[in-house]
């Protein structure tokens, strides 16, 4: 059942997706400055300006290991505030940045920041929500964090016109002040005083232990983040991609990757409004096995074309993917946090951890794969997705799209 929150419903849901939002756009807003990074420090191999995202990724995963733990002893308040605070330090960093390795340096700084948005945002729905209502809340925030990757290139774009790669930072520290300003005055502290306890490394090492053993926790992580390398492979590679080296669309990149991104909205939404009358199993193992199905056909495009299939027929497949993408994430996520009870933050640090470092080590290597067509994706997006459908599986002790008791 939902606590009193000052927010209304539409407020709680548009809040909790910028919040998560802001993870998003410090990757998405800097894809279109690839080009200028890269002749501003003289890198000229291509798959190299990769590591601006997984650098960022990588700082990501890593810190959310503290923020539950620090969610649960001092509040999600003051967490959250603490790590958007090091995003902006991030941000700072980059703009001051002598080198390309130093701004990887400050990327993975500015990753570190943005993982207390996730992991607050979570555990905050997770304190609020349960069960299907949950994965329904899960769904309505990431329809609206989507609207971020469709536009988020386009505006990056925007601050090159204006001010180089630089005023993409700038815009970046802008949103996260005005995320904390707002969440500051209208979100009151969501953890319950029966749920606060104090520091201790046995209790966290505990609460680990039960997300491991937890076959249903451990499962669908795991799965999320086989997903989630698709995703962050095809990221890493999107530029490389519409761009340069396989469409050269230059400048109109932002076109196509924006189109694409914006079925996982309408993914997301669909999933709102049908997982509580459907289930949360069913609809996510459905989007598996779509998912994988759409990976296969992509394949057999992408040989059939020597690697360069039509933009317009790419970008069909593609948008299927990541539609059913929608359909499948959101309740993973959701069914591995179900289990957790009070120690939402605790565990979720170690889930958020776990699953976006496999996404993060995947994606990257996904991405450097990337030989200047897109067999290469489309033959990882197909393996990734068997793999999570055998542990899917296992999970469920093999059987698929039977539901179970909330």
């Amino acid at each position: 059942m939902k606590t009193q929150t000052t927010p209304s419903f539409a407020e709680f849901v548009v809040l909790i997706a910028l919040m998560m939002a802001v993870t998003a756009l410090g990757i998405d807003n800097v894809l279109p400055a690839f080009g200028p990074i890269g002749a501003w420090f003289g890198v000229t191999d291509e798959n190299r300006l990769q590591f601006i995202v997984y650098s960022y990724m990588i700082g990501f995963a890593a810190m959310q290991l503290f923020y539950g733990p620090l969610a649960d002893v001092i509040g999600r308040r003051p967490t959250l505030l603490w790590g958007f605070g090091i995003y902006a330090l991030g941000c700072v960093l980059a703009l001051l940045a002598p080198s390309f390795e130093f701004l990887l340096l400050a990327r993975a700084v500015q990753g570190m920041g943005a993982a207390g948005g996730r992991i607050v945002s979570v555990t905050i729905v997770r304190d609020c929500y349960a069960g299907r209502e949950m994965a329904r809340v899960m769904s309505f925030t990431m329809m609206i964090f989507i609207v971020v990757p469709v536009f988020a290139p386009a505006i990056g774009s925007g601050f090159l016109v204006l001010g180089g790669w630089h005023a993409i930072f700038v815009g970046l520290i802008a949103f996260v002040i005005a995320i904390m300003a707002w969440y500051g005055l209208r979100m009151p502290e969501t953890l319950r005083p029966e749920h606060r306890f104090p520091f201790s490394f046995a209790r966290i090492v505990d609460a680990v232990r039960f997300a491991v053993t937890s076959r249903v926790t451990i499962g669908y992580t795991t799965a999320m983040g086989l997903m989630f390398g698709s995703l962050m492979g095809y990221i890493g590679s999107a530029q490389q991609i519409f761009a340069t080296d396989v469409y050269g669309l230059g400048a109109y990149f932002p076109i196509p990757f924006g189109a694409v991104a914006a079925t996982m909205g309408i993914g997301s939404y669909l999933n709102s409004r049908l997982v509580r009358r459907v289930g949360t199993r069913r609809m996510s193992h459905a989007g598996l096995c779509g998912f994988a199905l759409s990976s296969a056909v992509l394949v057999a495009v992408s040989l059939a074309h020597d690697g360069r299939p039509p933009l317009l027929l790419f970008c069909s497949i593609l948008a299927c993917n990541l539609f059913l993408f929608s359909l499948t994430v959101p309740n993973f996520n959701a069914m591995a946090m179900e289990p957790l009870g009070s120690i939402a933050g605790t565990a979720s640090s170690f889930i958020g951890f776990y699953m976006t470092l496999l996404g993060a080590v995947l994606g990257l290597g996904l991405g450097q794969a990337f030989d200047g067509t897109v067999v290469p994706l489309a033959q990882g997006f197909l393996a990734f997705s068997l793999v999570a459908l055998v542990i899917v599986l296992w999970t469920e002790e093999w059987r698929l799209f039977q539901p179970r008791q909330a």
